[in-house]
């Protein structure tokens, strides 16, 4: 493999495994800050045992994702030197914009939010829950809009080979980023809306902790319902205000090489090379009905527009979009069905609806990761479409020495990988009744300290005997 391939490979799988995180936690902080403003104002018991249990695979997973992006930045300037010094006029301020802002809200609350229940007031630990959530919110919004203006530069001219900005608005405010930053928050809302519910799922199944299970999936299915038909009005016009812009990517994700092809590929194996399909499941008119032409008139293009040179790799892009676009598929299906099933007074006694759901958990993830790879891939060879080549902002480097990197890093975000969800794990068959506040012990008539309760500074610690050197100290 070349300096270029490696330094690609390493780039994409750092960011595959870091979007694994935002694409739970993100969601996840909205939804932390929901339940909890849900218990401050009716008091209710099952939504802090929802908080206090959701709260954990919050912490570790956001952890992680703060790790993994922060090696991100780092391989930015390492390994795509190149591509900082003759953008860092534009990235610089847009990624130093979600330091100042989302960061500094993050690293400000979280503290609060992990370990303030019980020593703060209710309204300080909401307010903090909902600046978590608008910190992971304005994280993705930066981060959506460096990204979507590699995708649509606008608002800048070269200088000596140097992209300065011009119009900071026309920037961050490019083509696509009007559409690709709600489509993306939506993303992050039904998948963690599908993570929420599949967990929820296995505890209906098994018949433990009904009360916080139901409650739980109410709210993540319900979530799902109204924002999966949103998604679909925000994807396809992300693909009508993006695509316009990159015809290569269009023609790789219809999965043609030939013009004139009226129908969907559902399957395709293609030779990139010898630039033809191996083999191939086309569904005929179905492509051009998706375009809003019932009359099997439209005909799609195929990728033998685009020279050589400048065409994206197929396959990545096909089965990425396929990916994305299944996953959606399969969880509108799953919405749909939890609908009517509300309606007719079903949806807690359809046991076979349940174990289905839990199939659904990582549904959210993998349409999210398969519309990345989609966006990626599509857009080389090109890292600023249109502009700047990908092999034109490459670091000089070793091949070896990338290619240890590569393997140092792949294997050990597979270890953090296998211990999140193997904490996932061990966390949900632990499960939701030791949050239960009203299984807590209660302090004693005799006991002063009044620590025994989780949120308190000594959990579980019984006061001292009278005369003991801790009970007569000052």
């Amino acid at each position: 493999m070349s300096l270029l391939d490696l330094s690609r490979w390493q780039f994409a799988i750092t960011v595959m495994f870091h979007m694994t995180f935002p694409a739970i936690t993100v969601g996840l902080s909205i939804f932390l800050a929901v339940v909890y403003g849900m218990h401050w104002r009716t008091g209710r018991p099952v939504y802090l045992q929802m908080f206090r249990f959701w709260r954990r695979i919050f912490a570790v997973g956001f952890a992680i994702g703060v790790v993994a992006g922060a090696v991100i930045t780092f391989q930015m300037g390492l390994n795509w030197g190149v591509y900082g010094a003759r953008t860092g006029a534009v990235i610089g301020p847009i990624i130093g914009m979600e330091v100042v802002t989302a960061f500094f809200v993050e690293a400000g609350f979280i503290g609060v939010l992990l370990y303030g229940d019980g020593r703060v007031r209710k309204s300080t630990m909401f307010a903090s829950t909902v600046m978590v959530a608008l910190g992971t919110l304005l994280s993705s919004t930066w981060i959506i809009a460096a990204n979507s203006w590699m995708q649509t530069p606008a608002g800048f001219t070269i200088v000596d080979g140097r992209f300065e900005p011009t119009d900071w608005t026309r920037v961050i405010f490019n083509p696509s980023f009007i559409w690709r930053w709600p489509h993306m928050v939506a993303a992050v809302l039904i998948s963690a809306a599908f993570f929420v519910a599949g967990i929820s799922a296995w505890y209906l199944v098994k018949g433990r902790a009904q009360a916080f299970a139901r409650r739980s999936m109410s709210i993540a299915l319900g979530v799902a319902a109204l924002l999966m038909p949103v998604q679909l009005y925000l994807g396809d016009n992300v693909a009508g205000h993006e695509l316009p812009h990159q015809a290569s990517k269009f023609e790789a994700i219809e999965g043609n090489w030939n013009n004139g092809d009226t129908g969907f590929v559902l399957f395709e194996i293609p030779d990139q090379l010898a630039a033809r399909n191996i083999a191939e499941l086309d569904v005929p008119c179905l492509g051009s009905a998706i375009a809003k032409d019932l009359g099997c008139a439209t005909p799609m293009p195929g990728l033998k527009l685009t020279p050589v040179a400048d065409r994206p790799n197929m396959a990545a892009t096909f089965w990425g979009f396929r990916i994305m676009f299944l996953a959606g598929v399969l969880m509108f299906g799953t919405a749909f069905a939890a609908t009517i099933l509300r309606m007719r007074n079903r949806l807690w006694t359809a046991r076979r609806f349940h174990q289905f759901v839990l199939w659904t958990t990582p549904s959210g993830i993998l349409a999210i990761l398969g519309g990345w790879v989609t966006a990626e891939a599509g857009r080389q060879p090109w890292i600023v479409f249109g502009r700047l080549r990908t092999s034109d902002a490459v670091s000089r480097l070793a091949p070896g020495e990338v290619l240890f990197s590569v393997i140092g890093f792949s294997v050990l975000y597979l270890i953090m990988l296998v211990a999140y969800i193997a904490y996932i794990v061990h966390t949900v068959r632990l499960g939701p009744e030791r949050d239960d506040p009203r299984h807590e012990p209660r302090p004693g008539p005799t006991d002063t300290t009044a620590t025994s309760r989780p949120g308190g500074p000594f959990p579980g610690r019984l006061p001292e005997r009278p005369g003991s050197a801790e009970a007569v100290a000052p």
